[in-house]
């Protein structure tokens, strides 16, 4: 049985929703799953789980949350070369650049991207919901 952490930040509920149904996903192919906020989450976590999925949304200039999530993901990131992660979260505006932002990001640090990114504008619909299932299955 994989092990399986769902970490992220949420500010309105969006990305929380999100990670509700990636945890779903993960659990319904067979993963024993923990969920985190990113206050909770630190590099000597990083270990204990087989996959990671790390949901935040766009904030500002199209950045990661800069007072919880991102400090708790640069701590982790020298931890993740060659650990299978995904990502996900919600955007109001642009055109999701801060996702392509922190693909690059986890690349450059060694991780193993196992699925597409899943990004909802605004409150995830059906569509985003479902696809957040399918990236937690992925990890499984």
């Amino acid at each position: 049985m994989s092990k399986i952490a769902v970490v992220y930040w949420s500010g309105t509920g969006n990305t929380e929703a999100m990670a509700k149904a990636v945890e779903a996903g993960a659990k319904d192919a067979g993963a024993e799953v923990s969920v985190f906020t990113s206050d909770d989450f630190s590099a000597s976590n990083v270990g204990e789980f087989d996959a990671i999925a790390f949901g935040c949304p766009a904030m500002g200039a199209e950045v990661l949350e800069e007072t919880s999530f991102d400090p708790m993901f640069t701590s982790v990131e020298g931890s993740l070369s060659g650990k299978k992660i995904a990502l996900f979260g919600s955007y109001g505006w642009g055109d999701g650049q801060w996702m392509r932002d922190w693909e690059d990001r986890c690349k450059a640090a060694g991780a193993v991207l196992s699925c597409e990114s899943v990004m909802a504008n605004n409150e995830p619909g059906d569509a985003e919901i479902s696809a957040c299932k399918d990236l937690g299955a992925s990890l499984a």
